[in-house]
């Protein structure tokens, strides 16, 4: 009998048409995870700042038609990962479902079609390479309360993160040494290039407080820069995306444009966070910050484009849906076993630890 295996991709998810952008920033504003204030004034609060910033918003998804592509090129990642899980298990048939956290499909949505699939497992899979409480985690906590709300209770198991997978860091790194050479042979010989791993940024506060994010993002660079064949390669990490007026982790994504420019040094920017090309790609790195570096004279701006659906990416993908599966673990990380340090105690295995003790 075959043995129907539910796949559950976790993205963000993006406004689809111009009047979506208001309630999917109130989404976002109004998460937990995110606007880390108390209960009772979260729900005002999350509405104000989405309200201050819609226009803004409106006008960059303006740039890019006036809707995110995200659940496109997410579904089809789910249509070429489907594909490649079963065309290597016979016996299991793979059906992959989006779960999108700030609009839709939103977690209810895949739940209910995974329930109506009569799927007998659920691979519960992040698109986010690195583990943050902000991202992974509150979309496992939107995933558990939609399941409990219709009775969904089957088998699960979920990737918590995959920022150091060697088939993952090796087919970045094949995209980063293609645009690398691109690059380099649009410079004259004399101009060194720079490559920025840039990735979304957080208060700092939230990593202060245990979230294993910026160490993982840390973690995923150095991975993409050991599988490249470019020693001595000029490199540096660094965050993008700040909404908030609070400390964030850095250095700043801009910062390091206008210190390069200011060396006379080209960069290339590589999005190290995002497997998908969305508004903080497309507008913040192609439009507002391709601007700064133009503006203060930088000799070459180039850009390394997401994965999407690249084949590369979805084979390594692929394994590592094989792997949970297969793995003895309902929460596995990429290498099985929680990879981050003790300090890191926003880390989900260090969490349900502390359940497992505490019940006991």
């Amino acid at each position: 009998m075959t043995r129907r295996v539910a796949v559950v991709l976790f993205n963000l998810g993006g406004p689809d048409a111009p009047e979506a952008v208001r309630p999917f920033l109130v989404n976002l504003f109004t998460d937990p995870a995110i606007l880390r204030v108390p209960d009772f004034v979260r729900p005002w609060l999350g509405r104000l700042i989405a309200w201050k910033r819609v226009k803004a918003a409106q006008e960059n998804y303006a740039i890019i038609g006036g809707r995110s592509p995200l659940r496109e090129l997410t579904e089809e990642q789910a249509r070429a990962l489907e594909t490649a899980l079963n065309a290597r298990e016979p016996g299991t048939e793979y059906r992959c479902f989006v779960a999108m956290r700030y609009w839709h499909p939103f977690s209810d949505e895949a739940a209910r079609a995974v329930k109506d699939w009569r799927a007998d497992e659920v691979l519960l899979i992040p698109l986010y390479p690195q583990y943050s409480s902000t991202t992974t985690g509150s979309s496992v906590t939107a995933w558990n309360e939609a399941s409990a709300a219709i009775g969904l209770a089957l088998p699960t198991s979920t990737l918590c993160c995959f920022h150091s997978d060697a088939g993952f860091a090796q087919a970045t790194a094949r995209l980063v040494e293609e645009a690398h050479a691109k690059a380099r042979a649009e410079l004259p010989a004399e101009v060194k290039l720079r490559v920025l791993f840039s990735a979304h940024g957080l208060p700092e506060r939230i990593v202060k407080a245990g979230d294993p994010y910026q160490w993982q993002v840390e973690r995923t660079m150095a991975a993409v820069v050991a599988a490249m064949d470019l020693p001595g390669l000029d490199h540096v990490v660094c965050y993008q995306s700040r909404v908030t007026p609070q400390k964030w982790i850095g250095p700043s994504t801009e910062a390091e444009i206008v210190r390069a420019a200011g060396e006379k040094v080209a960069v290339l920017i590589c999005p190290i966070a995002f497997v998908s090309e969305h508004s903080e790609t497309l507008v913040e790195l192609d439009v507002e910050y391709r601007h700064v570096a133009e503006q203060h004279g930088i000799p070459g701006y180039f850009r390394v484009p997401a994965q999407n659906a690249d084949a590369g990416f979805i084979a390594a993908l692929a394994d590592l849906t094989r792997r949970t599966q297969h793995s003895a673990r309902t929460l596995c990380s990429f290498a099985g076993a929680r990879q981050c340090p003790r300090e890191h105690s926003d880390c989900p295995h260090a969490k349900a630890n502390a359940l497992l003790a505490k019940a006991a």
